[in-house]
């Protein structure tokens, strides 16, 4: 068996497969609890968890007196062959953009392909591993220019590359974890190419992993407003400002307590503004340090 996999999903992708070949048709019945042990050599749960992962995708189906059956009223499901990881992945990006994340399952992608559900298992674990996979996809469409002179600028720059993908991939900043960072290529390649920034500032290592974390923190939490904006501009019909605009005549003298009204707030100036201030803050830190060298 294939180690990658859990063994109750390599069998029931097994099972899938024969399904997908015609091996197996519709109405014909699925291996036992029993002949599952006994071809695959494993114990009474792994087969019981197989065929509970054939059911929930849907291939298979109970019929009374007779036992689990290939579903009669599943799609045709075609084979695996040519399909490709990069494949998946992308089709999971096309409806966590059109959908959000909630829409994104192993049966839509599935879906979309036009294959069984199961037959993903051959490329993807589980959903856990497929928005781990999705997010780093979103941080390897960066295209990374000639980092400019300084590290301040540099930061800069690394911010908003961050900030536009980030536009483009709503439902990203809630995959993006500071403190359990997933290690893989497109993350990485942000991580190393923002980390350049602070080469030659005689920064001990827990600094610069601080001074990193702490941008790439502040970023995914504004972003995080992007998705829920967008939703409440698609509910109201109206950008912010010109909810705020209607709320005036009701709110005003409460908004003047704190500021002028119709003063303007979004998400872009409240993320340039408070870039800024994050550099302002490095900068009295780091620009002490270079003096003393």
């Amino acid at each position: 068996m294939n180690d990658l996999q859990p063994p109750y999903l390599q069998i029931a992708a097994d099972i899938e497969q024969r399904i997908a070949d015609g091996e197996l048709r519709p109405g014909d019945p699925i291996p036992t609890t029993r002949a599952i042990m006994g071809e695959w050599g494993v114990a009474m749960a792994t087969a019981t968890k197989a065929l509970a992962a054939l059911k929930q995708a849907d291939a298979i189906e109970s019929v009374p007196r007779v036992g689990a059956v290939v579903a009669r009223r599943r799609l045709p499901s075609r084979s695996a062959g040519g399909l490709e990881r990069d494949r998946v992945v992308r089709v999971a990006m096309e409806i966590a953009d059109a959908d959000g994340l909630a829409a994104l399952s192993m049966r839509a992608v599935a879906a979309k392909l036009g294959v069984a559900t199961m037959t993903l298992y051959r490329y993807l674990d589980a959903k856990a591993e497929l928005t781990q996979l999705i997010a780093d996809a979103a941080f390897a469409e960066i295209k990374y220019p000639e980092p400019p002179p300084g590290w301040r600028s540099h930061l800069r720059v690394a911010a908003q590359l961050q900030w536009a993908t980030y536009q483009r991939h709503r439902w990203l900043p809630r995959l993006v974890s500071i403190t359990r960072p997933a290690t893989l290529p497109g993350l990485l390649a942000y991580a190393l190419w923002t980390l350049r920034a602070l080469d030659g500032l005689d920064l001990d290592p827990r600094t610069r992993l601080h001074v990193y974390a702490t941008m790439v923190n502040y970023v995914r939490g504004t972003a995080v407003n992007i998705e829920s904006e967008a939703g409440a501009e698609l509910d109201t019909g109206m950008t912010s400002e010109q909810w705020i605009k209607t709320r005036l005549p009701i709110d005003g003298p409460l908004i003047a307590q704190i500021t002028e009204p119709g003063t303007e707030l979004d998400l872009e100036s409240l993320f340039a503004f408070g870039l800024e201030r994050l550099l302002d803050g490095l900068t009295l830190m780091i620009t002490p340090r270079k003096i003393r060298r």
